[in-house]
């Protein structure tokens, strides 16, 4: 397997994407899938949330890429959407090189990492992304966007204010900017299909973002798959031994699934037109 570290800032070394790209087979084109760890956007939890998922990923005909993103308040938004974007045109352009489809590549993220994710799945035609890249807003668009326990929305009632606070660099974001990253306004009918996880009992980011978001879903006549579990706190990733450490309710057979059942939901996607 070939292993990259590509950068993707000249300003700043820790913005950059790691590729694994398994040996090309003739009679075989792969997906790709880039990987978005979570952190509250004030870290990338890469440890739990990169490379295991990517390894993951593997087996199920892909090749996968994990982005290390703007954290930590350095820089405030759109500049994490933009570094997506960044990741998504080079995987996109590459794509002959990596032996993959450049109209099958998805995106993977958890917590504030899903909402980059969602991001770039509702938000691709945002205007900052084509000054900052140059790029056709189409060659940002993921095909799909796969969404675990993601932060959603600003809405005080069921927000992590974390999240957002540290997006815009700020204790006290504007109303403005808040609406800016409230995903949900922001879905439509070009909105990337999801497939969306969370678990009831997450005592981080409420279960309420993922059924609001599913709501715009809805709305915008966008397609979806939702699957909600009753009981694991946040953070879960893989959903097995490999990220479970000693939080006994993060090692969890049935949520431990979902890669199998999100690859299932993509390959659907797949032979649908776009």
């Amino acid at each position: 397997m070939r292993y990259e570290r590509i950068p993707l800032s000249q300003e700043d070394a820790e913005i950059y994407l790691e590729a694994y790209v398994p040996e090309q087979l003739k009679s075989f084109t792969r997906k790709a899938i880039l990987v978005i760890p979570g952190g509250g956007y004030g870290q990338v939890c890469a440890d739990r949330e990169g490379e295991p998922i990517a390894h993951a990923f593997l087996p199920y005909g892909y090749c996968a890429f994990v982005l290390h993103y703007s954290v930590g308040r350095k820089r405030p938004f759109p500049a994490q959407l933009i570094e997506a974007a960044m990741a998504m045109k080079h995987i996109r352009d590459h794509a002959k090189d990596y032996g993959i489809d450049p109209a099958e590549i998805f995106a993977v993220g958890f917590s504030a990492g899903a909402h980059l994710a969602a991001s770039l799945g509702t938000l691709w035609r945002h205007p900052a992304l084509r000054e900052a890249i140059g790029a056709d807003v189409g060659e940002i668009r993921p095909r799909g966007v796969m969404l675990i326990y993601p932060v959603i929305t600003a809405d005080p009632a069921i927000a992590h204010k974390g999240s957002f606070c540290n997006l815009f660099c700020t204790d006290t974001p504007t109303q403005e900017q808040l609406d800016a990253a409230s995903l949900e306004k922001h879905v439509d009918a070009e909105s990337s299909p999801a497939y969306i996880l969370h678990t009831v009992t997450d005592q981080l980011v409420p279960v309420e973002n993922s059924l609001v978001l599913a709501r715009a879903y809805t709305e915008a006549g966008v397609p979806y798959e939702l699957h909600i579990f009753p009981d694991a706190p946040h953070g879960v990733a893989l959903g097995n031994a490999i990220t479970a450490g000693t939080t006994e309710k993060w090692n969890n057979p049935a949520i431990a699934e979902w890669v199998r059942m999100a690859c299932a939901w993509a390959d659907v996607l797949c032979r649908q037109p776009q």
